[in-house]
């Protein structure tokens, strides 16, 4: 546990199921929306596509309830024990699925599952073939979702869930810190806060799934998000 004059930042446990709903409301609500001092913030794709809110809350409950034991959800608790904030990552080897699985009103998150394994599957190629070897469980922290919903400070939330996983990360002898960017001021908070940068596979081309080039996001204003990029930083 870190507290600051502000907020209190922990790791989350299985044992705090009460934490856990926090954490999926906050990044669910991060993710479709909110407002933060008169400025509409959300995740350009969910923002494009046909996603509600409880459809993504029930889709990331489930993500969180299958990965906080591996100890890598840090949250910020505002004075209330509201979550504020929450980094949210695991260990798993990346894994490309190759198909829709979402159906229902939930079917449009197949578009972003697709944009997601198209950047990881490049990225899996590029390791095997820079390393030799295929990626297995605990070789890399993969920081699936960034959620803040704090009114002020952001950038501290922000700077201290990041810094509480790469520590851990870095402790526990993993090789690298990875996550998928999917919007520019991602790109650029991560590059500032946490030295995580966009990654250039082994022929010097960044890994990224532009926008402009799919159908279904081409909508996206390219000054909010050109692409998805994979982003990296060693360890």
């Amino acid at each position: 546990m870190q507290t600051t004059q502000e907020y209190t930042y922990e790791i989350v446990t299985l044992k705090e199921p009460e934490k856990i709903d926090k954490a999926a409301e906050c990044l669910a609500r991060s993710f479709i929306g909110v407002d933060v001092e008169g400025k509409w913030i959300q995740e350009p794709m969910v923002g494009t596509l046909n996603i509600e809110y409880k459809d993504f809350y029930h889709f990331v409950k489930d993500y969180l309830n299958a990965t906080v034991d591996q100890g890598y959800c840090a949250v910020a608790l505002d004075d209330e024990n509201e979550v504020v904030g929450v980094f949210a990552g695991d260990t798993n080897k990346l894994e490309i699925i190759g198909e829709d699985v979402f159906e229902g009103s939930f079917y449009d998150m197949n578009v972003i599952l697709n944009v997601l394994e198209d950047v990881d599957k490049r990225f899996i190629e590029d390791y095997q073939q820079r390393n030799g070897k295929e990626i297995e469980d605990g070789d890399l922290l993969h920081i699936f979702m960034i959620g803040v919903v704090a009114k002020h400070n952001r950038r501290e939330v922000i700077q201290h869930l990041g810094n509480m996983l790469i520590e851990k990360a870095a402790s526990e002898g993993l090789e690298a810190v990875l996550a998928e960017a999917t919007n520019n001021k991602s790109v650029q908070v991560l590059e500032k806060y946490h030295n995580i940068h966009k990654y250039k596979d082994f022929e010097g081309n960044f890994i990224v799934h532009h926008y402009q080039d799919n159908n279904r996001l081409n909508r996206i204003p390219s000054d909010t998000a050109d692409g998805t990029y994979i982003v990296l930083r060693e360890l």
